[in-house]
């Protein structure tokens, strides 16, 4: 039974990264707080269906495709609407938040709420390690959070565009004086966050189907990782995806499983009482600022 629970626990945390990761990184390097991440990881998986089903193409070109054309949609977003209200923080998230609402009730709107929605897995079968049976497309999921970190990781930290955007989250006044445009920046973000809302969707969906509701979720869990870790962290984004992981996991066998949005809630709402930044946020505290 403990190794189940180690190796699902695993497995639970890198899918919340990776369903996190979009929505952690818009924030940490702009500021602006993309409530539409759920609409866009929903948009991503339908998307990615429509190709295969209606277009007859493979995944390996489907996905792509998906990916790309999400991120181009959010800067499209970025562009059209968020760019307008840029600094009133209020109107960021009003603004995200109807966009995404309004990307998932017009699926609902579609009569997208059939079980004939369903993403194929990258790799049929399944093995054993220990006592625990693991399907591959599961530990593909492992695979694809921990790539997909020390991806945004070397890109944050190696790239021009990533050592620009760092410094615009870091300091924006001064990356402004060297040339780095805010606008810009902001735009790059919410393009790299909707990619990477693209890439989890398209790695966890197929674990079930592609639901309407699964949109509203993706939110909450974002917030609930993102909330815990601390915003501008990697580390954090870690450390809460394996606490809330192995807290849910554990929840789902010895309580129940709607234990899981409880526990999420939990950690925003604890979180924000007793650390407001996060177990490795840079943030000040509140008694600092004051």
């Amino acid at each position: 039974m403990l190794e189940i629970i180690l190796i699902y626990g695993l497995v639970s945390a890198s899918t919340l990264m990776l369903t996190a990761l979009g929505f952690s990184l818009t924030f940490g390097l702009s500021g602006v707080a993309n409530f539409a991440h759920g609409g866009m990881y929903l948009l991503a998986g339908y998307l990615t269906w429509a190709l295969l089903n209606e277009l007859g193409l493979p995944l390996l070109a489907a996905a792509p495709i998906a990916v790309v054309g999400t991120g181009l949609l959010g800067a499209l977003i970025y562009q059209v609407v968020l760019r307008r209200v840029r600094g009133i923080h209020l109107s960021e998230v009003v603004a995200t938040f109807a966009i995404g609402v309004a990307i998932l009730e017009s699926f609902r709107w579609l009569g997208f709420v059939t079980y004939d929605f369903t993403l194929p897995v990258f790799f049929e079968g399944s093995t054993t390690i220990g006592s625990a049976v693991v399907d591959y497309h599961r530990i593909s999921i492992v695979v694809v959070a921990l790539a997909m970190a020390g991806l945004i990781w070397v890109f944050t930290h190696y790239t021009k565009t990533g050592l620009a955007l760092r410094g615009m989250a870091q300091d924006e006044y001064t990356a402004l004086a060297v040339g780095v445009e805010s606008d810009w920046a902001a735009m790059v973000s919410m393009a790299l966050g909707s990619a990477l809302a693209a890439v989890a969707a398209i790695t966890i969906l197929p674990l079930g189907i592609i639901s309407i509701n699964i949109g509203y979720d993706v939110l909450l869990i974002s917030l609930a990782v993102t909330v815990l870790g601390g915003i501008e962290s990697t580390r954090g984004l870690m450390a809460a995806s394996l606490i809330l992981g192995y807290a849910t996991v554990l929840a789902s066998n010895y309580l129940a499983p709607h234990w899981s949005e409880i526990i999420y809630m939990a950690a925003i709402v604890l979180t924000l009482i007793f650390k407001p930044s996060g177990i490795f946020g840079k943030f000040k505290e509140l008694e600092e600022r004051v």
